[in-house]
């Protein structure tokens, strides 16, 4: 094409188009890649005898002690008694969570009633009213379950809130428009608006509820994946220790892979 004949103004500088910016990529090479030179080097200073192998042992000690643990069952066992009270708990804490975001979203009375009471209790580390909840449901599992519950229910509220009070309000008012009825608006409308808002409260509940798990597991149970590894620790076993640790990054990246691929299936229509 021809060069534009039009006069250009000296003090106007010509900016190239660059499109594309700030739209990072998942690049499954590079955290492989990571992973793997955090192994080595952490291998390398084993057996060069940089760091003690009783504070940290070799990754190959650490296999094994994964590996015998996975066959005589003790693993297994702790890990699916750990599993079972994320669930409930989390479970619960989300059901609940997700009513009362829901009605401070898009009620005024929900608003007035949950936003101060929210806004006291969140703060609260759970884990120090395990004692209070003790108490009230004994030292068994329903005390694990609701401090779990209790810890996802303040991120599933306020995520949920927080979407639905961001929902652009012409949408609501086209849906008004049309005479769709108050619960058609918010299925089809507020519910998908807030619904990544609230896919990523699931990924801060999540964790808290492994968190919150591990924390009471140490302080009033005989198994659980919290209970080996406070004991592993007591014992100065650190290479069952550190078994028990990779067998918590691996939860954590089981639970993140399955977020994603809700959140790619969920969120297909965007």
């Amino acid at each position: 094409m021809p060069d534009d004949p039009r006069p250009r103004d000296p003090l106007i500088e010509v900016v190239a188009f660059r499109g594309g910016g700030f739209a990072p990529r998942q690049r499954g090479w590079i955290s492989w890649a990571t992973a793997l030179a955090i192994l080595l080097a952490w291998a390398a200073a084993s057996r060069l005898g940089i760091v003690d192998p009783l504070f940290l042992p070799s990754p190959i000690e650490v296999v094994a002690a994964l590996w015998r643990l996975t066959v005589d069952g003790t693993l297994l066992l702790d890990v699916g008694l750990s599993l079972m009270r994320i669930g409930a708990g989390w479970g619960i804490g989300t059901a609940v969570g997700l009513i009362v975001g829901l009605a401070m979203g898009i009620s005024t009375v929900g608003r007035s009633i949950g936003t101060p009471i929210i806004g006291a209790l969140f703060p609260i580390p759970k884990i120090a009213l395990l004692p209070l909840l003790i108490l009230w449901f004994g030292i068994g599992e329903p005390s694990k379950i609701a401090t779990i519950a209790l810890g996802v229910f303040f991120p599933t509220a306020i995520s949920t809130y927080s979407g639905v009070d961001n929902i652009a309000r012409n949408l609501i008012r086209m849906g008004l428009s049309f005479n769709l009825p108050s619960w058609a608006i918010v299925y089809k409308i507020v519910l998908p608006g807030a619904l990544p808002s609230i896919l990523a409260g699931f990924r801060i509940s999540s964790s808290f509820a492994l968190i919150l798990v591990i924390s009471a597991e140490m302080i009033g149970a005989e198994h659980g994946i919290g209970a080996f590894t406070l004991q592993a620790g007591n014992l100065m076993q650190t290479d069952q220790l550190l078994a028990g640790v990779a067998v918590l990054s691996v939860l954590g990246l089981m639970v993140h892979a399955l977020l994603t691929w809700i959140e790619r299936k969920a969120l297909s229509w965007r």
